[in-house]
C-alpha cells in the first residue's frame, strides 16, 4: 500500500553533487573540531593547508611549463581520436603517453607538495 502511495508522488529531478563535495565537508567538520578541542593548534593547520594548496597549484603550473607539448589531456584526446578511427597501434601508443604524462604529473605535484611541506 505504502509503495503504491510512493510510486503516484512526482518524480523529483535528482541534482548532481559536485566532486568531492563530501571530503569538503568532512575537511569542515574536522576543522571545526580542531577549532572546539585545540584552537590554539588552528592557525598551524591553516598554515600546512596554505603550504600544500600553493604547492599543487605551484606543480602544476611547473608541469605545464616544462612539458607545453606533453599534456594529458592532449594525448587522451588522440587516443580518442584513433580508437575512433579503429587504428588500433596508434590508440595504444597515446594510451600510453596519456599514462605517462599522468604519472609524471603526479610525481611532479608529489615532489613539489613534499619539498614545500618538509622545507618550510
Amino acid at each position: 500500500m505504502l509503495q503504491n502511495l510512493l510510486s503516484k508522488l512526482p518524480k523529483l529531478p535528482k541534482l548532481p553533487i559536485p566532486r568531492l563535495v563530501v571530503w569538503l565537508l568532512v575537511s569542515v567538520v574536522l576543522l571545526a573540531g580542531i577549532a572546539l578541542i585545540s584552537p590554539q593548534q588552528l592557525p598551524v593547520v591553516l598554515y600546512k593547508i596554505a603550504l600544500v594548496t600553493i604547492a599543487a597549484v605551484l606543480a602544476y603550473w611547473l608541469d605545464r611549463t616544462l612539458f607545453p607539448y606533453a599534456r594529458p589531456h592532449d594525448a587522451l584526446d588522440k587516443y580518442r581520436h584513433w580508437a575512433d578511427r579503429g587504428s588500433l597501434d596508434a590508440a595504444d601508443a597515446y594510451l600510453r603517453a596519456f599514462a605517462l604524462a599522468t604519472l609524471r604529473r603526479a610525481l611532479i605535484v608529489l615532489a613539489c607538495v613534499l619539498g614545500l611541506t618538509l622545507g618550510l
